[in-house]
């Protein structure tokens, strides 16, 4: 993707995660390192951040938004220190991937960094779904979402599964709930950050439900599936957390596994990280039984999750 960013008609801001990069755009981003290391420590929490995503797999252009973003509210700081104009900008975003992609991974990384940026006051963040949100009578579900927004200022409110508000057409609830997150994304826009979470089809059907949903996302942001390669070192980051590791046997059979489940199992039926996460756990105990079967508690058997532990499905 050499163009990673794009700029759509309607003002929004497309953005793809953690997809494979030419060695070009890799090399730009660390170029255009944002925050060089001897910087002052007024930027240390930006540099607190960067520690964190770190940690994640891929994402290479969510860290170099966040870094954007993350400027354009320090440079307003500076333009108002010299009496310039500044304009506050809304930050409401719409995630778009399927499950275990990192979603709201990232949006309690975006909560926290708002928050040391003192563009949220608390910077917490609410997770909700449907029933949070649409009740069971005339004037309940406006209500029940008015509550979940107070709960979410100064923070982030997230719904995951969004576009299930808009499922049960014209006289359900959810419409309702809708348009009672529009009228509080306008008028609250500074005061709480609204991320909306689905997969990607159903969340672009979702935005034609109401007309002033669009304009309202200046950030819409893809998360692709991981490929293998990045599902082997999401894995191999878990197992090293727990002092485990694979034999060469069960490495290759897991890398075969995946790759045959990226190409024969349906995208969005696939869990992606929260996948990699089931097996190692299921194989982790299927591991401990073999080993009291044995009777063979070696420190490095301790260690070794072996191809006849790992537990997949053929």
């Amino acid at each position: 993707m050499d163009q990673p960013m794009r700029m759509k008609n309607n003002g929004q801001i497309s953005i793809v995660l953690h997809s494979q990069k030419k060695a070009s755009i890799q090399k730009d981003i660390q170029d255009h390192e944002m925050v060089p290391k001897n910087m002052p420590q007024e930027h240390a929490a930006l540099r607190e951040i960067e520690e964190e995503l770190t940690h994640l797999i891929g994402m290479d252009e969510m860290k170099r938004v966040i870094k954007e973003i993350y400027a354009w509210i320090y440079v307003n700081k500076k333009r108002e220190e010299e009496g310039l104009k500044t304009g506050k900008q809304a930050l409401h975003m719409m995630f778009k991937g399927n499950p275990g992609t990192g979603k709201t991974t990232v949006a309690r990384l975006i909560g926290k960094l708002f928050q040391k940026m003192n563009v949220l006051t608390k910077g917490h963040l609410i997770e909700s779904e449907r029933a949070d949100l649409v009740g069971e009578y005339i004037g309940h579900t406006a209500q029940k979402t008015r509550d979940l927004i107070k709960k979410s200022l100064g923070g982030i409110l997230f719904i995951d599964e969004a576009y299930s508000l808009g499922r049960g057409g014209e006289k359900d609830f959810g419409k309702e709930a809708i348009d009672t997150l529009v009228k509080h994304m306008e008028d609250k826009q500074h005061d709480f950050i609204l991320i909306l979470a689905g997969y990607s089809r159903e969340m672009d059907y979702f935005l034609t439900l109401n007309p002033g949903l669009h304009s309202r996302f200046p950030l819409v942001i893809d998360f692709p599936d991981y490929t293998v390669e990045q599902l082997m070192e999401i894995g191999g980051r878990m197992l090293k957390e727990r002092e485990y590791m694979l034999s060469h046997e069960a490495e290759r059979r897991m890398r075969e596994h995946l790759a045959w489940v990226k190409n024969h199992v349906n995208p969005t039926s696939f869990s992606n990280g929260r996948y990699i996460r089931n097996v190692i756990e299921k194989s982790i105990r299927n591991q401990a039984m073999r080993l009291l079967t044995q009777g063979n508690f070696d420190r490095h058997e301790l260690m070794t999750i072996r191809s006849n532990d790992l537990v997949i499905d053929e």
